[in-house]
């Protein structure tokens, strides 16, 4: 219960309603914004991370102002510095939950805030959603919240879905919009009432496009497998090793792309079931198009997710998809047109539908170029870009 805390804490140091902007009324129909994203950590990268980087690095093209704040410093800082994204990294920032430290956390954001003096805010990532829409609302800026998936939806375990969703429930009031990258999310938000349906819209995720070389296939001998994603429980490594251990009769390698605190855990466990010299952990990978340009299948085996960046990657560069049925995957990737769907924790359908791949290249093809088409018609940055400004354009019309 220490979020509540925090809340009544930081609202009773609210400042005098005159905070919020009065140009806002007197910009709004100008092209140039300023926009300030939040974010909670920089020691991983992850699809939120991603979705931040790429949506500021479109603004700043089309002539906007933006400044990503980011907890402390690390990959991502460094992700943002090649990119020339501007950021600040916050000192009390951080993961855990910790009354005093978060409650230092929102009067840094908010100073932070204050010194930009952005027309919105928007934040990504479940801890920087709850400090960030505090800080804001004592900074009188306007707020929006992205949900990258909700740390409340099922595969969550029990208690944490209800902390979480309480969590969610006191926050939601402090925001102008929650943006969800699924439809999914959007009805679950609905039917859990975390907030009102006019103020819940879906801005399904998009990616910039790659060379037209990272999405031309060449098969390959054994036929390369990969999953992009963190080494951590929700991403269930271990129920896809297990898959894998069965199909030991097929020609196939596989790499599990990214860090986590499970990578030493999972490569005994490959050892174990005596897939360890056709499984590779190659750690973090900077450039993923490249990395799937030489890859012939995605596989992403999840407890819960929001709407995956990596499927969508995977579709840009022509590859089929085989991935849990959780969250908003469903809205990304069509079972037995660009891959194959398949239910939580069933291994025997992840083998059965891997296999049918495995020994199939035209399938591989077809089912690739699918992807790859509807890539093109759904899910591009530049129409994220073109929804998103209509959302914030909305909010600053109702705040001007």
């Amino acid at each position: 219960m220490a979020l509540p805390g925090v809340i009544w804490l930081c609202l009773n140091l609210s400042e005098k309603p005159g905070l919020i902007q009065a140009a806002i009324a007197s910009k709004y129909g100008i092209s140039d914004l300023k926009i300030a994203f939040l974010i909670t950590h920089s020691n991983a990268i992850g699809g939120a991370h991603m979705h931040v980087k790429d949506l500021a690095s479109a603004l700043m093209a089309l002539g906007h102002k933006v400044m990503v704040f980011v907890g402390q410093n690390g990959p991502f800082t460094e992700v943002l510095i090649a990119t020339r994204v501007p950021h600040r990294s916050l000192r009390h920032l951080k993961h855990p939950v910790h009354p005093l430290n978060d409650y230092r956390a929102v009067l840094e954001i908010r100073d932070e805030l204050l010194a930009f003096s952005p027309d919105l805010v928007t934040c990504h990532s479940s801890k920087a959603g709850w400090l960030g829409r505090i800080a804001a609302k004592i900074a009188g800026i306007p707020a929006i919240f992205t949900v990258h998936g909700w740390a409340f939806t099922d595969g969550v375990p029990r208690a944490k879905r209800t902390v979480y969703k309480w969590a969610e429930l006191l926050a939601a009031p402090l925001a102008q919009r929650i943006i969800t990258v699924s439809e999914y999310d959007r009805q679950l938000a609905i039917q859990s009432r975390v907030a009102k349906p006019d103020q819940i819209v879906t801005v399904l995720n998009g990616i910039p496009d790659i060379p037209a070389q990272n999405a031309t296939k060449q098969p390959s001998h054994p036929v390369k497998l990969v999953m992009v994603a963190r080494l951590v429980e929700q991403k269930n490594h271990n129920g896809l090793l297990q898959a894998l251990a069965g199909l030991t009769h097929l020609d196939w390698v596989m790499d599990f792309v990214g860090v986590g605190p499970l990578a030493s855990e999972l490569k005994c466990r490959a050892e174990v079931l005596g897939i360890g010299e056709r499984v590779n952990f190659p750690g973090f990978k900077n450039n993923i198009s490249k990395l799937l340009a030489g890859s012939e299948v995605l596989l992403l085996n999840s407890n819960w997710e929001g709407l995956p960046l990596c499927i969508l990657e995977a579709m840009r560069a022509g590859i089929p998809v085989v991935a849990t049925n959780t969250g908003g995957v469903c809205e990304a990737l069509q079972d037995s047109e660009t891959g194959f769907l398949v239910p939580r924790d069933d291994v025997s359908a992840l083998e059965n539908r891997l296999a049918l791949l495995l020994t199939n290249k035209e399938r591989r093809i077809r089912m690739g170029q699918a992807g790859r088409k509807r890539y093109e018609n759904h899910f591009t940055l530049n129409r994220m870009v073109d929804d998103t400004l209509a959302v914030y354009h909305d909010v600053l019309r109702e705040c001007s």
